[in-house]
């Protein structure tokens, strides 16, 4: 199986939606812009956050047994998908590549 890069590319924080619909909660998200993981085995690597994991499941998987082009050319890179937890106050985007072996 292929090893799959997990890079945090984005994360924002919607304080209004928090304010009208959230109740206080400390260390809500752990992940930071420029954060790298690597799933062997397309198995969920240490650190990533469960929720995240959830969201990109399937495309890790695929890409890990060397699939790809997600939706008939999505990604510029085949090998790739750009995926966003489902956390509607603070979304995180997770840049998902294969990593290319030599």
């Amino acid at each position: 199986m292929k090893r799959v890069k997990i890079t945090v590319v984005r994360k924002i924080h919607h304080a209004d939606l928090s304010a009208l619909y959230e109740n206080p909660i400390e260390h809500a998200c752990e992940m930071h812009e420029g954060d790298t993981f690597v799933s062997e085995n397309g198995m969920k690597p240490e650190g990533l956050c469960g929720s995240a994991w959830q969201s990109m499941q399937s495309f890790v998987s695929e890409l890990a047994r060397g699939g790809g082009n997600f939706y008939d050319g999505w990604m510029k890179n085949p090998r790739s998908a750009m995926i966003s937890c489902n956390d509607g106050f603070r979304p995180v985007s997770y840049l998902i590549e294969t990593i290319e072996e030599e």
